[in-house]
Parts: structure tokens; sequence; C-alpha cells
């Protein structure tokens, strides 16, 4: 059971960290990384292997408060097919520089609000990406979904270009907590969408739901939660909302005096954690649920979960590509990131060159200490032997890292021989305990609250 009190004594509810879906994190990348680092990255990549994609469509009918992802709002589709015929230029640049052979495990488009588009220009966007990268036999291709702007003619374009996993934005079903946040969206309307996906054969859902928004109690929570349930989604993504006013200025919209405190997010995170637990979903790692079959609850059970800027992911791929303005790419020599604004990334592709501003090449200390906060993250333990052996550190120095880390978390942890484990009554401070291994400067950047 957790102990609020123990909880508050080590700092959980003033804590700001992290959410380490890369490590460093964005904010320690630097300029040193350009376009022409990125390029030869893509030509190291090993002809015959399997990459991910992911492609950023940044913009919104409308712009949500509580939102904090880089979109803009466009009341017209000029500036959506401009972006379009950059994305298809884009494609073309990589098809230039990736090896022969290479295919397609993973293919997710984010924004912003990727249904935007048309069905016409879904299916050109679909087409010119399986050009370039065909798809392998057991890919998966997965779009994020605002019931608010998809149609018939989306979803059947989306289903005849392969998509076979729909990521559908719930956040909350309260109507007037959905007003306070900009986002107006009916539970029939959500539960119409999910219907009419399973009727195109797109049987794999996943959804999104916050807690820590205004207004938000435990009676609210459990009835958005129990009405989420009602449209069985395979996963279910249970995200603190990050109020970071400072990083997103929408956000300044919402009544700060109706957030819940610290200790009420956790009482919300509980409560809801509660339901998906009761009705069969598996916990996988701090905020995520999925039902026994699904492959994050397969990858945990083998312990291959991982995680990415998404999330949690089954995905084992080691190049993750970005496309689109703002995107992330990770390579196993680093990370680089698109130029965030359209504007300056339209103008680099048109110069027939990628629009790399950004990113960090790893050292060997990155590899190790990623690979402990991963395995945290995922795994809520991590093995002093696997570290030792993978890293070629000696057990003595890994067992030290691991004492000093549990030191500063009373007897929370476990710290044995095999490794350093994070017990359940201890899950809240995960990501706080993951920050023991962060070597970088913490004060470069401002975080969201650690619950």
């Amino acid at each position: 059971m957790v102990n609020k009190t123990q909880l508050a004594r080590l700092g959980l509810f003033d804590a700001k960290v992290p959410r380490y879906t890369s490590y460093p994190t964005a904010p320690h990348f630097s300029d040193s990384v350009g376009a022409d680092r990125h390029a030869a990255w893509i030509e190291a990549i090993p002809a015959g292997s399997a990459i991910s994609l992911y492609v950023h469509v940044p913009f919104c009918r409308r712009l949500c408060w509580f939102c904090a992802c880089r979109t803009q709002g466009t009341q017209t589709m000029s500036p959506v097919e401009a972006y379009l015929e950059t994305l298809l230029e884009e494609l073309d640049l990589l098809a230039r520089h990736l090896p022969e052979g290479v295919r397609l495990s993973r293919l997710h488009w984010g924004g912003g609000t990727p249904t935007l588009l048309t069905a016409p220009m879904m299916e050109t966007l679909a087409g010119r990406i399986a050009e370039v990268v065909p798809f392998a036999d057991s890919a998966e291709f997965s779009v994020e979904i605002d019931p608010n702007e998809v149609d018939e003619a989306r979803m059947k374009a989306l289903a005849a270009a392969g998509m076979n996993r729909a990521s559908i934005g719930v956040q909350d079903f309260d109507p007037a907590i959905q007003t306070c946040i900009g986002r107006e969206q009916g539970y029939e309307v959500t539960r119409s969408v999910a219907e009419g996906l399973r009727a195109h054969g797109i049987h794999s859902l996943n959804a999104d739901i916050l807690y820590g928004l205004p207004y938000q109690t435990p009676a609210k929570i459990t009835d958005s939660v129990q009405k989420l349930l009602s449209l069985a989604p395979d996963r279910v993504a249970l995200y603190g909302y990050a109020h970071v006013p400072w990083m997103a200025r929408r956000q300044s919209m919402l009544p700060s005096d109706a957030l819940p405190t610290p200790t009420e997010r956790l009482d919300l995170f509980e409560t809801a954690r509660k339901l998906f637990l009761w009705d069969n979903y598996a916990e996988i790692g701090i905020d995520h649920f999925a039902l026994p079959g699904d492959g994050l609850a397969t990858a945990q059970k083998a312990g291959q979960l991982r995680r990415n800027f998404q999330g949690y992911t089954d995905d084992q791929a080691d190049v993750l590509i970005g496309l689109g303005a703002s995107s992330i790419s990770r390579f196993p020599q680093g990370y680089t990131q698109n130029a965030p604004a359209t504007s300056a990334h339209t103008a680099a592709i048109r110069d027939q060159r990628f629009s790399t501003t950004r990113g960090h090449v790893f050292r060997d200390e990155d590899r190790m200490r990623a690979r402990i906060i991963e395995a945290l993250m995922c795994d809520f333990r991590v093995s002093e032997a696997e570290i030792s052996e993978r890293f070629q550190r000696a057990r003595s120095e890994v067992h030290a890292l691991f004492t000093e880390a549990a030191a500063g978390f009373e007897d929370l942890l476990r710290l044995t021989e095999e490794g350093l484990f994070i017990p359940e009554d201890a899950r809240p401070l995960t990501r706080m305990i993951a920050r023991c291994f962060d070597s970088y400067d913490a004060s470069r950047a401002r975080h969201s609250s650690a619950i």
C-alpha cells in the first residue's frame, strides 16, 4: 500500500523530473549535430535491416488548451497541403540515403492531428512511404486519431493503406472538464469512431486518458475510465497532465487554482489504476495498461519492453527516423532533431538537405545510464550482471552506483547481488529513482511534476 507520508518525506510531491522517453533528454541536445551527421547515420544503417518511422503532422483544426505538443492551428487546408508536399520531398531525400533492402517494422503518424489530412492525401503519403521503405511482414502501422476529425472516407483510406492500430485521444469524458481544457469530445462520438475503426478491420485500439486536469475528482475520473473501458481498448496510456505554461502558453488558459494538488494527483492515478487492474489489464511500466494479448503485455513478460518518444513500445528496431518539423530520430550513434518551425524545416527540404538542427552523440557512459534508466522505467528492476557484462564495467563499480541511488530512498528499494528492484509501493518514485542515474545538469530544463 502506498505510504503518502513516506513519499512526501522523500520529496515526491515537490519534485520536477523528466519523463525519460530518451536519455539524455531533449533539453541536453546541442547544435553540434546537424544535417550531414543525420545523413551519415542513415547511410550507416545495415542493408536489409528493419527500422521504424515517425511522421509528424503539426496541424490542428483547433488547439486544445491542455496540450504542450508542437502544433499550430489552421482553418484552411492550404498549409496542410503544402506541408504534405514537403513530407513527400523529405521521403525522396530519405530514399537517396537509405541503404538497400531496408524494411519498415513500425510506422506511426502523430501530431498535431494526422487525421486532418484528407483521404486522398492519406493515400498519397502512405503510398510514398511504402515505396521508400516497404513494410516488413510483421509491421505495425498506427495513427493518432482525433474522433472529431475523422470520417468514413478517412478510416477507409487508412485501413486500405495498412493501418492496423489506431490511437484514440480521450483525455476525459466529463463535459465541464472538456470545456475547461478546450477539448470537447462526447462519449458517443468516441464510441462511434471506435466502432467504425473496428468495422474497417482495425481491431487494435489504443487510448490516451489524463489525470491531474482541472476540476478532476476521483468520482469524475472513475466515470471517465468506466466509459473508456466500455470501448475495450487493447492498451491505455494514463498520462499525468503536465502543466508547463512556460513551454506551452495556451496552458495559461486553464485555471491553475482548479488543478489538483500533488497528493490529489496521486489519488486520481490510483483510482484509475485500480479500475484498469480490476478489468484484467496488465500494468505496463509507470503509466500504461494493456490487455493480456496485447504486444506491450507480451513484450513485458519477455523482458523486451522498451521506451521511446511515444512512451512504452514493443518495437525492437535500433533505428527510429522522424519525418516532419520537430521530429526526433534515434540511431545507435545518437539523436537528431529536425527544425521545430515548419518554415525552417520546409526551407531545408526545398534545398535538398535534411533540416536537422540539433542532436546528441552517445558516449559509452550515456549508453550505460540509458539502459539502467530504461530498465527501471520498463521493468522496475535492473540487473547488475547485465550492466557489468554489456558495458564492460566491474561488478563492484555497478554495485556502488546502485548502492548510492538506493541510499536516497530510505528502506523502500531492494538492493541485492542480483541488482536493484523497485517494489510496488515505491513505484510512484520511479522517475525520481531514474533521475539518480542521470549525469546531466537538471537545472537546464524545467520539468513536469514527478506524479
